[in-house]
C-alpha cells in the first residue's frame, strides 16, 4: 500500500465510516438506521439519503429521470412561474424539514484535501468503505462525482465546494477579492410539520437586486458537499413570506432564471410547468438547506 494511500483513507475512516456502517443494503433504499446515540453521525446518514431523493430539482443537468413524470415525486413542486409572485397565490410547495442546529457543517480544508473527490478515485474510496459499487449510496456518490465534473453550460460557472474555504474562494473568485458579500436562506420560522403542502404567499415578494448571485444546492455524498452555480442571464432573486396550510411560516427565498435557452429539453422544471426551454422563466424555491450568495451593495 503506498503512503499517498495512507492519510485519506484513515480520514475517510475517522469521519464517514461510522455513517455507513449503519447502513444496510435492506434499508438504506427508504431510511438510515440509528444504531448509536452519536447524532450527528445520524444526521450525516440522513442528509446523504434525503438529498439523494431530491437530485433533479436542485441541477440544471441533463438526467435521464427528468423524462418520466408519470407519477410525481413530492420533491419536485419547488418549481414556480414569476405569476405566482402576488400576494393571495396559493401553490404546492416541497420545502425540506431541516434543524440548523443539528445539521452536519462543511468540512476544514485540511480535511477536504485529504479526501479524493473525483470519480477516477471512486473505486477507491468505496472499497475504503466497503460498499458495493451497485449500492444506492455508490450510485448517489457517482452522480454528484458526475454532475461536479460536467462542462458549464454557456454562460454559467460552477464549483463543488468540499469545505467552507473552497466555497467562500469560489465567491471571492465570482464577485471580486474585495467585494463583500451575504447569504440568503430559506428558514422556516415555526415548527414544520410536513413537507409538501399548500403555501399562500402572505406579504407582497421583496425582490433582491444583485448583478450576480451563486446558488449553492448540497448534494447526497457521504459528507457535505455543495454544488455552486453562477449563472449569466437575467436571474431575478426574491424573498417572499409563506403561510402553510397546517399553519406553519416559511420565510423563502426563490430565484427566477430568465433564460432558460441553453437549457436540456428534458429539464424536469420544464415538464413540472408544461413549458419549453426558452419561452418562459423557470422559479425555484431554495430549500432550508441551501445557500444563495449575493454581493453587498457598495
Amino acid at each position: 500500500m503506498s503512503l499517498t494511500f495512507l492519510p485519506w483513507k484513515f480520514i475517510i475512516c475517522v469521519l464517514l465510516v461510522p455513517t455507513f456502517l449503519r447502513v444496510t443494503d435492506a434499508t438504506s433504499r427508504r431510511k438510515w438506521k440509528q444504531e448509536s446515540g452519536d447524532t450527528q453521525e445520524h444526521d450525516l446518514g440522513r442528509s446523504f439519503k434525503d438529498n439523494s431523493n431530491l437530485l433533479v430539482k436542485h441541477i440544471i443537468d441533463n438526467s435521464a429521470q427528468s423524462a418520466h413524470l408519470d407519477h410525481m415525486d413530492p420533491s419536485f413542486h419547488v418549481f414556480f412561474t414569476l405569476d405566482d409572485l402576488k400576494v393571495g397565490k396559493t401553490t404546492p410547495f416541497y420545502i425540506s424539514i431541516k434543524d440548523p442546529s443539528s445539521s452536519p457543517h462543511l468540512l476544514s480544508r485540511s480535511e477536504a484535501t485529504l479526501i479524493p473527490f473525483s470519480s477516477e478515485q471512486l473505486p477507491n474510496v468505496l472499497e475504503s468503505l466497503s460498499l458495493s459499487k451497485d449500492s444506492p449510496q455508490a450510485k448517489a456518490m457517482e452522480y454528484t462525482l458526475r454532475q461536479c465534473e460536467l462542462e458549464s453550460m454557456k454562460g454559467e460557472t460552477k464549483f463543488c465546494a468540499t469545505s467552507l474555504e473552497s466555497m467562500l474562494d469560489f465567491a471571492q473568485t465570482t464577485f471580486g477579492l474585495d467585494t463583500k458579500f451575504r447569504v440568503l436562506t430559506t428558514n422556516h420560522l415555526t415548527k414544520p410539520t410536513a413537507t409538501l403542502q399548500n403555501y399562500t404567499i402572505l406579504e407582497e415578494p421583496k425582490e433582491i437586486v444583485a448583478k450576480k448571485m451563486i446558488g449553492c444546492h448540497i448534494m447526497p455524498y457521504p459528507y457535505v458537499v455543495y454544488y455552486c452555480h453562477s449563472q449569466e442571464g437575467g436571474n431575478r432573486l426574491f424573498e417572499f413570506l409563506l403561510g402553510g396550510k397546517n399553519g406553519e411560516r416559511v420565510k423563502a427565498a426563490g430565484v427566477c432564471h430568465v433564460d432558460t435557452s441553453q437549457w436540456d429539453s428534458d429539464n424536469v422544471s420544464f415538464r413540472v410547468l408544461n413549458i419549453e426551454k426558452g419561452t418562459s422563466p423557470v422559479c425555484h424555491i431554495f430549500q432550508a438547506d441551501d445557500m444563495v450568495w449575493i454581493p453587498l451593495a457598495a
